[in-house]
């Protein structure tokens, strides 16, 4: 309960001050913690009519009676957590963590750089008189030790033990952080480091690498929040700078030693408080309350706008928004922005500002001050502009860590939480004019999404959450202005009338030039959520429509003789793909280019490269950078020179000879699942065709399209193209795992009678694997809905298949062939180097990689597979100086040397205009 006893003396005489609550007015909720407090924290409860008393002692009268009457104030808001994880923490942390790695690494490349900065400052402290180098140290290590205490007596004084708490537990973490440097740098580290950690002291011993009492000290001011205090900031300073110069001066420590020691106090630090949280600093109800008293006004209630509309609940980093209500006058809406609300979001603005070309917003780097300035700037810029945006009547600061923006009170709905028949041409052309005015002054909104948008009473509309905007945009941002429109209220009202209202007002060139950003990654997050949801739902009635043409030929049953099955066959696949033409729609950006197109044909359609770097693109450097590190050190114990002399060539003959059969198994495995009749030469070319696709392409992705692609260009339908890949895959999928678990019984038992224990384990953790995945609703749920879409197109297609044994036995065929001959290539590249290793486990060792090759990220699975390998087959047994080579020689018979005759067959076949 937020109470305002504002006037003593008008309760003592019971004078009811103006706009107080009376019996014939509606009660002011109240925001009671209590156990009895209602739903909306009004203790108005018939089971509890008295309300607890306040804390001085008070209970609160009925507003009708009683002598001694109190303004209440109220305010309806939720909880606040008592501790928030602030990323800006977790940012500290990284790059405490990167600055340690850095220091360490000068110091260990570096050695010439560190001895002579180490000289050179033992040169200069040499001068310094030797009575004011010990009463430094004496001083410093008394006011080390005697600040944080004083310190914490204040903040203990001012019950803000909570802080204290971190403190000690971050300089109980920094002390246990610095124990465990010494006993590294002490036991592990490299010379380098030792030296320029370490010296010898003027007593003979050997000074710490790292301050015992230093970092802890660091840390504990740090995280209870010294620095955010101006006196207390300068007194830290002070401090730490005189004891670090003692100790360096007095020779009891190192340049690079007192750098490490205060990282590793800032770093903990800041760990600790991203790990158990921070004391939540958001205003509360009163806060809020007292700061409008101070800007003039009189509040009365102030109640969460999220218990009005609860579409704004996915709005939080945006601000709180409030109704309040005054003793005279209109209510207000009143927004409150905090640093945990501006910190929200933050990883995914950063990234959006380093992945994307030009449209990203300003406030992802903002500080809280820049970010009330910009609102307001935006808010005077927009009303200026003709638009009709809520008009902002005050500002101010509630404490040093949140700001609030008071509005006239608008009153209106929002786009999405209005009726669809509400939703007229006439409010859509409304709209559309408010666009129209932002940007004849070149405003931009960058968050015209549903929730923004207000309709009031009196039927105009409302441009909100101007917060995001920018003054003096670009083209391109004026542009995806345009296209986040289109489809915010073509999610609406459909591609047509959302088309037709903005050709109206914008006219039909505006709308054209938009169509190139008419692309997800340009659109709000909560836009790109939507259409995905659209997109499965779309892909839902898809596999619905095959299942049900499915359902009906198995009750119409086939015929018996050889003709008719044909017949039947053929009407099966009819009436598949015609379930399939019927059930597929355009998604909504697609139907939004084609209305588009009908007003202006010539409009360019290409979309524009938004994306500076994709995050598969940023996966992949990742991971070959990983795959690299792990070749090189590999090598480095390989003598090359040695190897390739003592190389069988015979055997190298016949690696290349297995990797040439490789490409017929692969091909007989497409054409196994393909009952139309498709060139057996160029089916080969294409799987040859495929080694240049893998170098630029994830091994699971670029084969699957390009042998889908092959097969459209062949003559097979698109819908029976996809099925035929995917039941290639499949059958593949289950043969790969039939012979892994076969290979791997086998690998088990080729020394003992018996299976290992190993295997016997494997087994039944994957039993438990699938007990768990049966028994979770939600994991049942997961896999049957990935079954369900897989089969839905493959099923049909399998049922072609069958009914020819001849081409289920080929593709099967295919399978098997494509394994023997990636084995036998494997084989051939250990023996080339004189290895000797069982088939079972060099089976188990090629198929393990092979699938960790399918699934990684990288082109080809470089790196994935070539660690696989090796590390597999240095567990079987083979030493490391054969197995490495022999993993190189194999990757490069199947996946490197087979480039430039892929690409041979890539420029061939896309000439002839098969692929």
């Amino acid at each position: 309960m937020i109470r305002d006893h504002k006037n003593e003396a008008e309760q003592q005489s019971g004078e009811r001050p103006r706009g107080a609550p009376t019996s014939d007015s509606p009660a002011c909720p109240e925001t009671d913690r209590s156990p009895h407090a209602g739903a909306n924290g009004s203790t108005d409860h018939p089971d509890h009519p008295a309300a607890p008393p306040d804390d001085r002692g008070h209970r609160p009268e009925d507003g009708s009676t009683g002598s001694h009457r109190v303004t209440q104030v109220s305010s309806d808001e939720p909880l606040l957590s008592a501790r928030v994880h602030r990323p800006s923490d977790l940012v500290r942390l990284l790059v405490g963590s990167l600055a340690i790695a850095v220091v360490l690494g000068i110091a260990a490349f570096a050695h010439g750089t560190t001895s002579g900065l180490e000289e050179d400052i033992g040169k200069g402290t040499q001068q310094a008189p030797s009575l004011l180098v010990s009463f430094a140290g004496w001083a410093s290590s008394v006011a080390v030790l005697l600040v944080p205490v004083v310190f914490a007596i204040e903040r203990l004084f001012k019950r803000d033990g909570i802080r204290i708490a971190d403190g000690v537990l971050a300089a109980v973490l920094a002390h246990g952080v610095s124990l465990g440097t010494d006993l590294w740098v002490a036991e592990s580290a490299p010379a380098s480091i030792r030296d320029a950690l370490t010296q010898h002291a003027p007593n003979g011993s050997v000074t710490d690498p790292v301050h015992g009492y230093l970092a802890p000290v660091i840390a504990y001011m740090t995280a209870v929040g010294m620095a955010r205090r101006p006196r207390w900031r300068v007194v830290l300073w002070c401090v730490l700078l005189l004891d670090a110069l003692a100790v360096l001066v007095g020779g009891f420590s190192t340049p690079f030693s007192i750098i490490v020691t205060a990282l590793i106090g800032w770093t903990i630090a800041y760990g600790t408080l991203y790990a158990v949280g921070s004391p939540n600093v958001q205003p509360t109800g009163q806060n809020l309350l007292a700061g409008l008293r101070r800007v003039g006004f009189r509040p009365v209630t102030a109640r969460r706008a999220e218990d009005l509309d609860s579409a704004d609940r996915d709005r939080q980093d945006r601000g709180r928004r409030y109704q309040v209500t005054l003793e005279d006058g209109p209510p207000l809406d009143v927004t409150v922005v905090d640093r945990e609300q501006q910190a929200q979001g933050f990883f995914y603005r950063v990234w959006r500002r380093l992945a994307l070309r030009g449209i990203t917003q300003r406030r992802s780097l903002q500080s809280l001050r820049q970010a009330l300035e910009q609102e307001a700037l935006l808010a005077y810029a927009a009303i200026a502009a003709g638009a009709n945006a809520p008009k902002l009547i005050a500002t101010s600061e509630l404490g040093p860590d949140a700001v609030m923006l008071v509005y006239e009170h608008t009153g209106g709905r929002t786009l999405d939480s209005l009726a669809d028949e509400e939703l007229t041409d006439e409010v859509l052309r409304s709209a559309w004019r408010q666009v129209r005015a932002l940007q004849s002054r070149r405003i931009a909104h960058r968050r015209l999404v549903g929730d923004a948008i207000l309709l009031d009473s009196s039927g105009r509309v409302i441009l909100t959450d101007l917060r995001g905007g920018e003054i003096a945009a670009g083209d391109l941002v004026l542009r995806i202005d345009i296209a986040q429109l289109l489809a915010t209220l073509g999610l609406r009202v459909g591609a047509e009338r959302s088309v037709a209202a903005a050709v109206d007002v914008l006219g039909p060139d505006a709308i054209a030039d938009s169509l190139p950003m008419l692309q997800p990654i340009a659109l709000s997050r909560s836009t790109r959520a939507t259409l995905r949801q659209h997109a499965k739902a779309r892909a839902q009635r898809e596999r619905e429509a095959v299942l049900e043409s499915a359902r009906k030929k198995e009750h119409t049953g086939g015929a018996t003789s050889v003709p008719a099955d044909r017949r039947s066959v053929r009407a099966e696949k009819k009436a598949i793909d015609e379930a399939i033409e019927e059930a597929r729609e355009e998604d909504l950006l697609a139907q939004i280019r084609h209305q588009v197109l009908l007003v202006r044909p010539q409009a360019p359609i290409q979309p524009v490269r938004l994306e500076r770097i994709r995050p598969r693109t940023l996966v992949t450097w990742i991971a070959g950078a990983f795959a690299a590190y792990f070749l090189l050190s590999q090598l480095t114990h390989v003598s090359f020179t040695h190897v390739v002399a003592e190389a069988k060539w015979g055997w190298v003959a016949t690696a290349v000879l297995f990797s040439g059969l490789s490409y017929f198994g692969a091909a007989f495995n497409l054409l196994g699942f393909v009952p139309e009749k498709v060139s057996f030469v160029r089916t080969v070319m294409a799987q040859v065709a495929g080694s240049f696709v893998k170098l630029v392409a994830p091994a699971a992705v670029g084969g699957v399209a390009l042998n889908t692609r092959f097969l459209q260009r062949s003559g097979v339908r698109p819908g029976l193209a996809v099925s035929s890949v995917g039941a290639s895959q499949l059958v593949g999928l289950g043969v790969h795992t039939t012979l892994l678990l076969v290979f791997g019984y086998l690998t088990g038992t080729d020394r003992t009678p018996t299976p290992s224990r190993t295997v016997i384990a494997g087994l039944l953790t994957a039993a438990v694997l699938m007990l768990i995945v049966t028994a979770v609703p939600a994991l049942r749920k997961f896999i049957a809905t990935r079954l369900r879409s897989l089969f839905a197109g493959v099923v049909p297609r399998m049922l072609d298949v069958m009914q020819r044994p001849q081409k289920l036995l080929t593709g099967v065929g295919g399978t098997l062939l494509l394994t023997f001959a990636f084995v036998m290539c494997l084989d051939s590249s250990i023996r080339a180097f004189g290895g000797d290793l069982g088939y079972a486990s060099i089976a188990v060792v090629f198929l393990a990689g092979n699938a960790l090759g399918s699934a990684a990220p990288t082109p080809g699975g470089v790196g994935a597979v070539e660690a696989t390998l090796t590390l597999g087959l240095i567990a079987a047994g083979l030493p490391k100086e054969i197995a490495t080579p022999a993993v190189l020689l194999f990757r490069l018979m199947t996946f490197w040397l087979p480039v430039l005759p892929g690409w041979l067959s890539f420029t061939h076949l896309t000439r002839k205009g098969a692929i």
